[in-house]
């Protein structure tokens, strides 16, 4: 299969399911490997999934990149709106599901042990098939004592946790509402924004705290989860003045009030050397330990944001959202 890209990914990893999502969009002819074996590691220069194997044998890595680059080679149908505001919109909102998404998703995975018992025996079972259930049940222990201390690492503390789980209500109700009325974030086709926040949500609704919460939320919310396993284009991108009665809030609540002062917070601890830090949110207090890759984002999305050459219509909304500063300095 000379033309064939390999999808090397696992169903519980937000970022490969988010991939996989946009592969399938645009109907990329691909193969998806679960997991991340000798043949993946080929490809790989850091050992994470996903991992992309082109058919000229090239490796790429990190989801977002991979999705760009291949938005150059297969450009149609696009996941950009021809709108330059609604298309940073988008690409604001693809990166705040990968870096404050993956909060939700990863702190109710492994908070509860009736999560944690849950996740670790699938994860177990997808790495190792064929095991009885005593085996599997011995690896699940070792897993499970290995990745619940883990939870600093998105910044779930004792005084973080509560903050994580509100927001997490706040946007499954907050997308409820937004998609009575469209299939996705932006309209009648996926955005850049829908794979983005989509595999983060997805992920916390296979484990069972993260299902409950958001089929609780509605059935708008958990039709948009299932249409983005095999998206497709069914409309156009709507007009702004359609979206921004339900997608302000989520600009204002999620992006503005929590992710925006987070990420601006983290990239100067790390400018001056601080080996934790404080910062007031919407919701309150937040501390965490810095993190070099929430850093490089900021820069990416700053990069994104001084390349729309007319911010006249867009700053009024990033503005409103309190998501300006963050995006200026």
């Amino acid at each position: 299969m000379p033309d064939v890209y390999r999808v090397f990914g696992s169903e519980m990893s937000p970022y490969s399911v988010k991939v996989r999502s946009y592969f399938r969009y645009k109907g990329i002819p691909h193969e998806w490997c679960e997991g991340q074996g000798e043949e993946a590691k080929k490809f790989q220069k850091l050992p994470l999934v996903p991992v992309v194997a082109t058919p000229e044998g090239e490796g790429l890595q990190d989801s977002t990149p991979i999705i760009e680059k291949m938005e150059v080679r297969f450009p149609e149908p696009s996941i950009h709106p021809s709108d330059p505001t609604l298309a940073f919109l988008s690409a604001l909102l693809e990166e705040f599901g990968d870096e404050w998404g993956n909060k939700w998703m990863f702190h109710y995975r492994w908070a509860r042990p009736i999560d944690q018992d849950s996740a670790a025996a699938r994860l177990v079972r997808s790495m190792a098939p064929g095991l009885s259930d005593e085996q599997v049940a011995g690896m699940a222990a070792g897993l499970k004592e290995r990745m619940v201390p883990r939870v600093w690492f998105v910044g779930s503390n004792e005084q973080t946790a509560p903050q994580i789980e509100a927001s997490f209500h706040e946007v499954c109700a907050q997308l409820e509402a937004h998609l009575a009325d469209r299939a996705y974030l932006f309209g009648g086709r996926p955005a850049f924004a829908d794979f983005g926040l989509w595999g983060q949500i997805y992920n916390a609704w296979t484990d069972p705290t993260g299902k409950a919460i958001v089929e609780a939320a509605g059935p708008n919310l958990v039709g948009w989860i299932q249409r983005m396993l095999e998206p497709k284009a069914e409309g156009d991108f709507e007009d702004w003045s359609t979206l921004a009665a339900t997608l302000t809030p989520i600009l204002k609540d999620q992006v503005g009030g929590l992710y925006c002062p987070w990420i601006v917070a983290n990239a100067t601890a790390l400018a001056n050397g601080d080996e934790a830090y404080s910062v007031e949110v919407r919701t309150g207090s937040w501390n965490q330990k810095p993190q070099k890759y929430h850093a490089r984002s900021l820069v990416k999305i700053r990069e994104k944001y001084a390349a729309v050459a007319d911010k006249s219509s867009l700053d009024p909304i990033l503005a409103s959202a309190g998501c300006l500063p963050a995006l200026q300095s």
